[in-house]
């Protein structure tokens, strides 16, 4: 199996950086922070021009048709400047549609999802944050061919921002009553909230439903396919969320190198001290190898399907340590700095505490690989 990155791949990453580097540096990320939503409407415009939305749309729903190698290199550039916006969710919501939706469906919903005028997300877990559709606890009532539903989602990504939730119900008491549906912000029954978290270039929040109507024609799957889909977008999430987390350890790790370059303490830069350069060491072997293993769960999830699982929890249980250490270690190597607002490496083990728990933190990925091997 071939590694390495095509032209084009390559091209892709150095305009996405030239791009992110111009409009969205760390200077300007802080400045959005400050606001309701946490980003950028004229950047998200710009961004769909560019076609970053659709990278992995199929042409037809006005996409590029891109692997989600391609997305990978995006998301791991965004992830090196912490850009606040909702491209993570909406990728997702494109996804589950794209995955489980009738073809009327995708027409319906992909093209907007691609172009920018409307912003996704999932809607899956309930109160206890349990991942899998055994923690699906919110109900649905049958109502005609639809559904009604009362209930509230919890741990959404960029709530206030959605146009539409991809939300995930229980139809029955087995295992395999479960759907997965279309609701479109604002509609009757919908409030969506967001809350502070420790990273505020991270929007989460919930979605509270109250007799909400869900028409046929936005029920995307029921039964086993509703399962089926939930465990790909499992995967898929880890794997989003690990490629911004490479991005992020990567700059981490570069930052940190810089100051133990310009520090000085006893007459010397402080990277000249092993206790220094250890740990940075340890640092650059940590994010290598969680990217190897996040490359080749970006291309299971195109090629090999039986064994995109395995390859997703790999790369999350790891990324989720060493992000976690990376943080840490970043920060203490700028001294009693580091922890202060002025300096940018906090920003950095702030998103370190995210990733940890987004879509599974390290124990569940292990114990999945576990029962995947059958253990």
């Amino acid at each position: 199996m071939n590694f390495g990155f095509t032209e084009e791949q390559e091209l892709l990453r150095q305009q996405v950086r030239k791009f992110l580097d111009d409009r969205a540096p760390l200077d300007a990320v802080r400045g959005l922070l400050e606001t309701p939503h946490g980003y950028s409407a004229e950047l998200w415009k710009e961004m769909a021009a560019l076609g970053w939305l659709g990278l992995t749309i199929p042409e037809r729903y006005g996409g590029a048709g891109l692997a989600w190698v391609d997305l990978v290199i995006l998301l791991e550039e965004s992830g090196r400047n912490l850009l606040p916006s909702p491209l993570v969710s909406t990728v997702l919501a494109a996804a589950a549609i794209d995955r489980a939706g009738t073809e009327a469906q995708k027409a319906r919903y992909l093209p907007g999802l691609a172009d920018g005028t409307r912003i996704g997300t999932l809607a899956l877990l309930d109160g206890d944050g349990a991942l899998g559709p055994a923690g699906i606890t919110v109900r649905a009532t049958a109502d005609g061919s639809g559904l009604r539903v009362t209930g509230t989602k919890r741990f959404v990504m960029d709530p206030t921002s959605a146009t539409l939730f991809v939300v995930a119900v229980r139809t029955g008491d087995g295992s395999g009553d479960l759907a997965l549906a279309v609701v479109e912000a604002g509609s009757a029954g919908t409030q969506a909230v967001a809350f502070s978290t420790v990273d505020q270039t991270k929007r989460m929040g919930s979605l509270a439903l109250t007799d909400a109507r869900i028409a046929p024609d936005a029920v995307l799957c029921r039964g086993q396919a509703a399962a089926e889909t939930l465990g790909i977008l499992q995967s898929l999430g880890a794997i989003a969320v690990t490629a911004e987390a490479v991005g992020a350890a990567e700059q981490a790790h570069r930052r940190t190198v810089a100051y133990a370059k310009e520090r000085i303490q006893f007459g010397h830069p402080i990277g000249r001290y092993q206790a220094v350069k250890h740990p940075l060491a340890e640092m650059y072997v940590d994010v290598e190898s969680f990217k190897s293993l996040l490359y080749y769960a970006a291309w299971a999830a195109d090629e090999d399907p039986a064994g995109l699982d395995r390859a997703a929890s790999y790369a999350k249980a790891y990324s989720t340590e060493a992000f976690a250490r990376i943080g840490i270690d970043g920060v203490q190597l700028h001294g009693a700095v580091g922890y202060t607002d002025e300096f940018d490496i906090q920003l950095y083990l702030k998103r370190a505490k995210w990733v940890r728990a987004a879509f599974g933190d390290a124990d569940f990925h292990y114990e999945r690989v576990a029962a995947l091997g059958g253990l």
